[in-house]
């Protein structure tokens, strides 16, 4: 577990450096669906369980490595000062295609609860542009959201 934690932190020790680099995407990834969740006011079970689905399901994690990824990510949610750091990572290190699962990933967050908040549409919106997704490829994702959504009902 001590190893987990390095390798998530980037503290240092055997594997410093590149080998480090996918578990600091992953926290970022977790940063802002967290971030997402919370934006509304409010974080539901629904949306906990969401997030813990979405980041097992996306990087093939446990359940003990899902949750330690979350409090890891939490922890430099509530430090950070802004979200530009995690889409900066993300950014450089994310295929358009990745990063377009983000945005539906975010997208789900935002609708699991069945209501888009003014301030859930907002962060949309900011973090489409920090991820250089165009308003259209931003749309298209949340429409296909909507269409799972409609399907699974």
């Amino acid at each position: 577990m001590l190893n987990l934690l390095r390798k998530l932190t980037g503290v240092a020790g055997p594997e410093k450096g590149a080998a480090a680099e996918p578990d600091r995407i992953q926290v970022a990834a977790c940063v802002l669906l967290l971030e997402m969740a919370h934006t509304d006011g409010e974080f539901h079970a629904m949306e906990a369980t969401l997030v813990k689905d979405l980041l097992a399901d996306k990087f093939q994690l446990s359940a003990e490595a899902t949750a330690e990824l979350i409090a890891l990510a939490q922890q430099e949610r509530e430090a950070s000062l802004d979200i530009y750091q995690f889409t900066r990572q993300i950014d450089a290190n994310f295929s358009l295609e990745q990063k377009l699962e983000v945005i539906e990933s975010l997208w789900r967050i935002v609708y699991v609860d069945g209501v888009l908040d003014k301030y859930e549409e907002y962060l949309m919106r900011q973090l489409a542009k920090l991820l250089h997704i165009s308003h259209r490829q931003m749309i298209e994702a949340k429409l296909k959201v909507l269409a799972e959504q409609r399907a699974s009902s």
